[in-house]
């Protein structure tokens, strides 16, 4: 386990710090930004998106620290709880902003294994009763085989992406 990006889950990222203590913990800062808009008027959505980029997009984390005082000069007065929850969870956060683009492109999101347990749960719910736990496992099993034909679209500059992983987790990865 390298990376892993939790969705916010309490606890969650302490349990896989126990199991795995090599692995990076990483919020999903997708999650992170829908948190945010929870809080914000639809009037105010797409500028309040458009100030919070600078945080995640940031070189560095000084850079992105800069970035969250500047959103929090402008936007404290009216949503205090966005730059609070920033705060809050920024070692969560941060993890993230060590790496190159070519990684953060690839650990920004939970959103395919999101849609992923979606799927598997659909299954199970549609069917209702199994009679015995080898049933459910084979109808998983076909769910997945289903559900993998439509992982068509490869991550852009996957190559890059674990070139940077060789670097940074060296010798944890099979060569």
């Amino acid at each position: 386990m390298l990376i892993v990006c939790c969705d916010g889950l309490k606890g969650f990222p302490d349990a896989v710090e126990a199991v795995f203590p090599e692995a990076v913990v990483q919020t999903c800062i997708v999650h992170m930004i829908r948190n945010s808009l929870r809080f914000v008027s639809w009037k105010d959505r797409k500028a309040v998106v458009n100030d919070l980029k600078p945080i995640y997009k940031a070189a560095t984390e000084d850079a992105s620290e800069q970035a969250l005082g500047a959103f929090e000069s402008k936007w404290d007065g009216k949503y205090p709880m966005i730059a609070r929850s920033w705060r809050s969870n920024w070692e969560r956060v941060i993890p993230f902003l060590a790496f190159p683009p070519e990684i953060r492109k690839v650990i920004y999101t939970t959103n395919a294994i999101e849609s992923l347990n979606s799927q598997m749960r659909k299954v199970l719910k549609n069917r209702g009763h199994f009679p015995n736990d080898e049933a459910a496992l084979k109808m998983l099993y076909l769910a997945l085989k289903n559900a993998s034909k439509k992982w068509t679209r490869p991550i852009r500059n996957w190559t890059r992406a674990l070139n940077q992983f060789s670097v940074y987790f060296e010798g944890r990865l099979p060569v």
